[in-house]
């Protein structure tokens, strides 16, 4: 056994503070009970219950800070990965607890195939311009 494997401070960098990994935080789960989609670009809204996230013991550390974030202004799951510097899947778990717990929700962008055809839209705006 090496020295390395012995000492306790094996795991803690002094600049970024101890080392957790993703699936600590997600405590294993690969996704969420929630059965909404969340997509990239989907942004996470607070809901009135989340007006002092601390104040909640059961939530971590990471699930403060994402609804803190989006009580400064709503973001998409990819800005909160980024801003936190955490993989999206482990993003997309928390807020997924967090819409469980009702205190974000998250509004989806329009599907691809609900979005109006673009030869439509053209014929629409040729027929604006004939008037």
């Amino acid at each position: 056994m090496s020295d390395e494997d012995q000492d306790p401070q094996h795991w803690f960098d002094g600049e970024a503070g101890p080392v957790v990994r993703p699936y600590a935080m997600t405590r294993g789960r690969t996704g969420s009970a929630s059965r909404h989609r969340l997509d990239l670009i989907a942004v996470v809204i607070p809901e009135p219950a989340a007006d002092d996230p601390g104040r909640d013991q059961t939530l971590s550390p990471e699930h403060v800070e994402i609804v803190e974030r989006c009580i400064e202004s709503p973001q998409s799951i990819a800005e909160l990965a980024a801003g936190l510097d955490l993989p999206v899947g482990v993003v997309r778990v928390l807020v997924g607890d967090l819409v469980d717990d009702e205190l974000v929700h998250v509004t989806r962008p329009v599907p691809p195939a609900e979005l109006p055809d673009v030869n439509i839209l053209r014929e629409v705006i040729n027929g604006l311009r004939a008037l």
